[in-house]
């Protein structure tokens, strides 16, 4: 029998409210996997930034955690995982797969190598054999058509993050229709050196369903029903999340990452 390589699928983003779209970006990715007759996709998790992130608009983390896990309750595979958002200061993508990537080898009892940017080497002081049997899955970052090219983005991307992220962990890119996500990758010499890491899924139902259209519905009083689970559109009733007044919050502010680049560039004596 044909040995799958065990896989786990992580989604960083502001889930602003969660989406049927970002749950489809999970099944759309499972498939894909498993029609390639190497993977078997065990777990996903969806990881809500943090509310340092800055973004206009950006519901507390409280609420995005809640509705994320109203949301995915038929779920079988996909879950909520708080640690990103609980963080005091923004977390940058990387430091998230990483921290995602040791709770997996903590949990078959692996021990890495001194350093942050090492792969496993060890089973650990008494690990059990049915855990010294069990491959680590591997962890990719799943992600839609526009955050590839967020990788242009001036200053918003470190490289050497660029470079961990896509030749260490992988990239997972669902595209739309009409968007063509390989010429982004030709464009860079980065992601083309890396682009058997990245593997792009079509999404073969068009679906332009975002998370901005939404609130926008929501602020004019229109009906979001189908577009999101109907308990996230209760949860979004009772606690009277996002109006006019909410999208304004943030508003003109630089994002934590391009704040940080601005302050590295300012004089120590400023």
């Amino acid at each position: 029998m044909k040995h799958l390589a065990p896989l786990v699928l992580l989604a960083c983003g502001s889930f602003n409210p969660i989406t049927n779209m970002h749950m489809r970006l999970f099944e759309l990715a499972r498939d894909h996997f498993h029609q390639t007759g190497k993977y078997q996709v065990v777990g996903g998790i969806i990881s809500p930034v943090s509310d340092n992130y800055g973004k206009q608009g950006l519901a507390a983390a409280k609420h995005r955690i809640a509705m994320a896990r109203l949301a995915l309750q038929t779920s079988e595979w996909v879950r909520v995982d708080p640690w990103e958002s609980e963080q005091r200061q923004w977390s940058e993508t990387l430091t998230v797969l990483r921290h995602h990537y040791k709770e997996l080898l903590k949990s078959h009892h692996i021990r890495e190598l001194p350093g942050e940017n090492n792969w496993p080497i060890e089973k650990a002081a008494g690990a059990s054999l049915a855990s010294s049997l069990t491959v680590v899955p591997e962890l990719k970052l799943l992600c839609g058509a526009d955050f590839l090219k967020t990788f242009q983005t001036p200053n918003l991307w470190k490289e050497e993050h660029i470079l961990e992220i896509v030749g260490k962990f992988g990239l997972v890119c669902i595209s739309r229709v009409g968007s063509d996500l390989s010429q982004c990758i030709v464009e860079s010499e980065l992601l083309s050196r890396y682009q058997q890491n990245i593997h792009l899924v079509r999404e073969w139902v068009q679906n332009e369903i975002s998370a901005t259209s939404v609130r926008h519905a929501l602020h004019k009083g229109h009906s979001v029903k189908y577009l999101v689970p109907d308990p996230v559109i209760s949860y979004i009733k009772q606690h009277n999340i996002y109006t006019e007044e909410t999208e304004r919050k943030n508003e003109g502010d630089l994002l934590q990452p391009l704040k940080q680049y601005n302050a590295a560039l300012s004089p120590l004596n400023d």
